[in-house]
This record gives structure tokens, sequence and C-alpha cells, in this order.
């Protein structure tokens, strides 16, 4: 019960530490635009918050795969899976900063594309499970934060205003995975049951 309680934790440090990296490291970079400009550029090979920025890519690399397993157990499906990739692809982005080559910043933006696109996926992949498990409204919330996040990151890659689409879609999936979470942490027993139908019993999540 202990290890699953530390990787339910997990989904909030994971979570938590990048944002508190890219906010933190925004301001003290002398004319970077948080609204123009996307998050990789803070860990640019030369930019000056580039440890700042590499270690939030690594504190949300390596524990929301974490956080995944306490999911997968809780929950079900295969929203861990969606929640799996995106850390594992976010560690990718963080081991191929941008400015090196023409090479490694497409290696860069495939990990960035795959860890938003598999960000966005897990609450919608969840809602799914949540919904066949009778949780409605947390299915439909889901669903929408989701389809949401998902929307603001396709538009980050049309719209001038790139870095504030981004940071939009990235904190409602992050906001996400906290929550879900902490509702893991609430509904936690100790009891051989299921998944589904520890699900199914739960009052909340």
């Amino acid at each position: 019960m202990k290890q699953q309680e530390a990787r339910a934790w997990c989904g909030v440090i994971g979570p938590t530490g990048f944002v508190a990296a890219w906010a933190t490291a925004g301001p003290l970079t002398k004319g970077y635009s948080p609204v123009q400009e996307a998050i990789s550029h803070l860990a640019a090979l030369r930019a000056p918050t580039r440890w700042l920025m590499t270690a939030g890519f690594v504190c949300f690399g390596v524990a929301v795969p974490v956080y995944s397993s306490a999911l997968r157990n809780s929950l079900g499906g295969r929203a861990w899976l969606a929640a799996a990739t995106t850390g594992i692809a976010t560690l990718g982005a963080g081991a191929f900063p941008l400015d090196i080559s023409p090479t490694t910043d497409r290696v860069h933006r495939g990990f960035a594309v795959i860890a938003s696109s598999s960000l966005a996926l897990t609450p919608v992949l969840a809602g799914q499970t949540l919904s066949a498990c009778g949780h409605g409204r947390a299915a439909a919330a889901s669903r929408l934060v989701g389809a949401m996040s998902g929307g603001c990151l396709v538009a980050s890659a049309f719209v001038p205003t790139e870095g504030l689409f981004q940071r939009i879609g990235l904190t409602l999936s992050d906001g996400w995975l906290a929550a879900s979470a902490v509702a893991i942490l609430r509904v936690m027993e100790p009891t051989r049951v299921s998944p589904a139908e520890r699900l199914r019993s739960a009052p909340v999540f």
C-alpha cells in the first residue's frame, strides 16, 4: 500500500515540477516571451535556464511513468499507457535540446509531439473507463479536459501565440494528472478486489 501511495504521489510531483520549472524559467530569461515562444526554448543549448528547464523535463519524465502504474492499478483501461508514454517522450525531448543541429531539433520536436499527444489522450482514455464504471460526470470532465488540451496543443502549431496555447494545453492535462493522483489517494483501500470493482465502489474518481 505504501508503494502504491508513493506512485500515486508521483502524479502530483511530476506535473508540479514541470510547471514550476517553466513558470520560473520564463521570467528569468531576458527577452523571452511566454506568449509567443515554446517552453522548449527555455532548455535550448545556450539558454541561461537550460539546467532549470531540463530538471523540469526530468522530474516530469521520471515521475509520470511511475504514477502510471498507480493509475493502471486503480483505474485499469489504457490511460496508464498514454501517461507512461508522455513521461518517456518528455525524457526524450529533454535529452535532445534545441539549437544543437537541425537533426536534433527534429528529434526534439518529434518527442515533443508524442509527449503532448499522449498527454492529451490520457484523460480521454480515462474517461472511457470511468464511463464504463458508472462515473458519468468524472468521465465527461476527463474527456472535456482531454479535448480542450488537445485543441490548444494543435492550435499552438498554427498561431503566433504558440507559447500561450501550449501552456494552456499542457496545464489542463497536467492538472488532470495531479487531480487524478489525489483521487487515487483518496479512494485507496487495502483490498484485493479488481481495479474495476474498486472503482465502482469508490465514492469519487
